[in-house]
């Protein structure tokens, strides 16, 4: 029988707003966007965002390569509450996108919570303190400094951790190498025989612009095949009686965006819609599909007249979408040209010349772009390390199982933005960043307001999750036999652990509140209720918020351009989840 003599209540208020350490692995779209919620919705909270590049921005910072842009509408490609009217393009440059991210930071006051040049190489859950010991590197001093917090959150992304082609020999090319996300904005191209290993989304935008530049010879080796779709968005544009043949935006166009929130709404609600709504294509032998592969077997085909034999070669056999689908404006166009070779044979070895072909034929270059893409499906390429001492990358092995693809069993006060199973087929993937991060900040007032130490997905719901992942996609085009970034064991895996199964719009649904009773909690207070506290509400306290907070104005006859935004009425409520 519990001892009540040694129950106190606790003197403070309901809203019980004890002081919180939250470390945030990643500066980039997911960073970011923790960076302007988490001092928006908690209060009492030490937030510290871990960059370990030079700048914020992530994949934007890093992706400097020529032709880099959004390959799907940049007004789908940003954050919900604060839309640019002034994307240059239907498909903005990785520059601009940059700019738009490093805009929202300043904008919000990221910045002072961000340590740039700070990279993160180890995570240790102490279950005696529980918290997160965490080692970081100051890349630039050398310094190694250790911090711990409450809550550890990586907003790393999948498509951080380059991975460089596994060729013999490309140690020993004495030319320039480079890959697509470690791009030498130094070398110039012009009169240079430059080889492009790889056929994914990078490759296909780096040459349409390298073959431009002067005196360029450039040989693409490609291995695999691949659809390329039309241009995401094109419905959309016709839809609003804008001219496919012109995809930058005029400055009259913008400024009418900027004027004019209702058409600027509308314009944005069209593309959204447009995205959501083929997900049907997504499911095997669905009309959809059928009609896509109709539709792309044909526009490739057309493009690649010039030279039938790449079009044999390109066209999977497998379905549209198994791997991630990219438009490619110009890519096939550039495929034809006659300073453009197209090479199928397989690399046996890279030579300080060059690249040799396993026939023996060997192909002399200037310069070699690795557009190889990242080690999507693999955990951080830092040790994190749960309870029991067990690493995250012993968990993830041979495949990644998470809850909801924002935490796992085994690691208390550890959630993950765009993590396993949470890119997408279709849809808005910064929506899912943003239900992602809301999702977690619920998580956190709860630790706060209840006065948890921790909280973890229950190992049975974790196991659901999976099993429901391996149901879900047995009926899409995504377990096709295709090489793919979204399966596992480096896209040969038969597990779909990149994306999402379902719509995106059931993602945002799913993650629109936590199910409590799927996680298993501790607590240092003998009774569970002692975060009841002393009787008050925060909002009775001096500077403590609204009194009546739950009498709102009605909305009735207010137009929606004049209603006040979420955080606005955030503001006058008690902070409860």
């Amino acid at each position: 029988m519990r001892n009540s003599q040694s129950f106190t209540i606790k003197d403070e208020p309901v809203e019980n707003l004890r002081p919180l350490k939250v470390r945030v692995i990643g500066a980039g779209f997911s960073g970011i966007y923790l960076g302007i919620r988490i001092p928006q919705r908690l209060r009492n909270v030490d937030l510290q965002i871990y960059e370990k590049n030079e700048g914020v921005g992530g994949a934007w910072w890093e992706n400097r390569y020529p032709g880099c842009a959004c390959d799907i509408p940049s007004h789908s490609y940003q954050y919900s509450f604060d839309p640019n009217p002034n994307w240059s393009a239907l498909y903005a440059p990785a520059l601009e996108i940059y700019g738009y991210l490093r805009g929202i930071a300043d904008k919000y006051g990221v910045m002072k919570y961000v340590k740039l040049s700070h990279k993160v190489t180890s995570c240790k859950w102490d279950d005696l303190l529980k918290k997160w010991k965490i080692t970081v590197e100051n890349t630039v001093t050398g310094e190694v400094i250790e911090d711990d917090a409450d809550v550890l959150i990586s907003a790393r992304g999948a498509l951080n951790d380059i991975r460089w082609p596994q060729i013999p020999g490309l140690d020993t090319f004495k030319g320039e190498s480079m890959h697509s996300a470690a791009w030498n904005q130094e070398y110039d191209f012009k009169n240079k025989r430059v080889g492009v290993i790889g056929g994914g989304s990078s490759s296909i935008q780096i040459v349409p612009n390298l073959r431009k530049i002067e005196g360029v010879q450039m040989i693409c080796f490609v291995r695999s095949k691949t659809w390329i779709s039309p241009t995401f968005g094109d419905s959309a544009m016709i839809k609003l009686g804008l001219d496919l043949q012109k995809p930058d935006f005029s400055a009259e166009q913008r400024e009418e965006f900027a004027k004019d929130p209702k058409r600027f709404l509308e314009f944005r609600k069209t593309i959204e819609i447009d995205g959501n709504t083929i997900h049907g294509y997504t499911i095997k032998d669905s009309a959809a599909q059928k009609g896509a592969l109709q539709a792309f077997t044909r526009m490739m085909r057309e493009r690649l007249s010039k030279k039938p034999e790449i079009a044999e070669f390109l066209l999977p056999s497998f379905a549209v979408g198994c791997r991630r689908l990219t438009p490619g404006p110009g890519y096939l166009e550039a495929l034809v040209e006659d300073n453009v070779e197209f090479v199928t044979d397989k690399i046996s070895s890279i030579t300080p010349e060059g690249v040799m072909l396993e026939g023996g034929r060997l192909i002399e270059i200037d310069a070699l772009v690795c557009a190889t893409g990242f080690n999507a499906s693999s955990p951080p390429p830092f040790h994190v390390y749960g309870k029991d001492g067990r690493s995250l990358q012993q968990k993830f092995t041979p495949y990644p199982e998470t809850y909801l693809a924002v935490a796992t069993d085994g690691f208390p006060n550890f959630f993950m933005m765009l993590g396993p199973n949470s890119a997408i087929g279709s849809g808005s993937l910064t929506m899912m960043i943003e239900t992602e991060g809301d999702y977690i900040i619920q998580c956190i007032r709860k630790l706060q307001k209840e006065d948890y130490v921790s909280m973890m997905p229950k190992p049975e719901r974790v196991k659901d999750f999976s099993e429901y992942c391996v149901e879900y996609f047995k009926n899409t085009v995504y377990i096709d036999e295709c090489n793919s970034w979204y399966k596992s064991e480096g896209g040969k895996g038969s597990r779909i652990t990149g994306i999402w199964p379902g719509s995106t719009l059931h993602c945002l649904e799913t993650l629109r509140a936590p199910r409590w009773e799927d996680f298993e909690y501790e607590s240092r207070d003998e009774n569970r209720l002692r975060w009841l506290g002393n009787g008050w509400s925060v909002t009775q306290l001096e500077n403590g918020g609204d009194p009546a907070w739950y009498l709102e104005p009605s909305m009735m006859n207010v137009p929606l351009a004049d209603r006040p935004e979420e955080d606005e009425e955030f503001k006058r409520r008690p902070f409860s989840n």
